[in-house]
């Protein structure tokens, strides 16, 4: 994770979905940011941006891929999606608002491809040319969902830009 800025913030990011409605793609903007036992870490405003729901995220320390953990974690947390950066950003003090785009779901979910990203954000391309190789179209549907995610957070951030956000 890069370092955050010095002054207020609003984050980016993926997220897995902890709640079946939710899709690849699908726009969250925060409410709240809990830790797994349902703590909250952050609370503020929604993000305005069309087309996100708000709603409640988990930060985690880990990656959460398997469907009767992620169940047990949204019933735990109260959160819908769950992501590894909100947490740390909470912490700062600076964060005034998270954006999360659904990447993975319990049945659409990263799979091997879950460890193909260093801590610092690089791509650990053994670990992709693993998963591709076990399991090819698995690693391929969490591939484009991911892309899928990505497109709708940088049409996020080109609206928030566009219509002059500042927090």
């Amino acid at each position: 994770m890069l370092a955050p800025p010095d002054e207020p913030f609003i984050a980016f990011g993926l997220a897995g979905a902890l709640s079946a409605d939710l899709r690849p793609g699908d726009l969250l903007t925060a409410t709240r940011v809990v830790a797994e036992d349902g703590t909250t870490l952050w609370e503020g405003e929604p993000v305005p941006l069309a087309g996100a729901t708000s709603a409640v995220l988990c930060a985690s320390m880990r990656v959460v891929d398997d469907p009767r953990e992620r169940a047990a974690l949204a019933a735990r947390s109260g959160a819908v999606a769950v992501d590894m950066e909100s947490g740390a950003l909470a912490a700062t003090g600076r964060l005034r608002g998270v954006v999360r785009a659904v990447s993975d779901t319990s049945d659409r979910p990263l799979g091997r491809l879950a460890y193909a990203v260093t801590a610092d954000g690089r791509v650990a391309w053994g670990a992709v040319v693993h998963s591709f190789a076990r399991d090819p179209i698995g690693s391929a549907r969490a591939a484009v969902a991911g892309r899928c995610a990505l497109a709708r957070l940088e049409r996020a951030a080109a609206a928030l830009a566009s219509a002059g956000h500042r927090r």
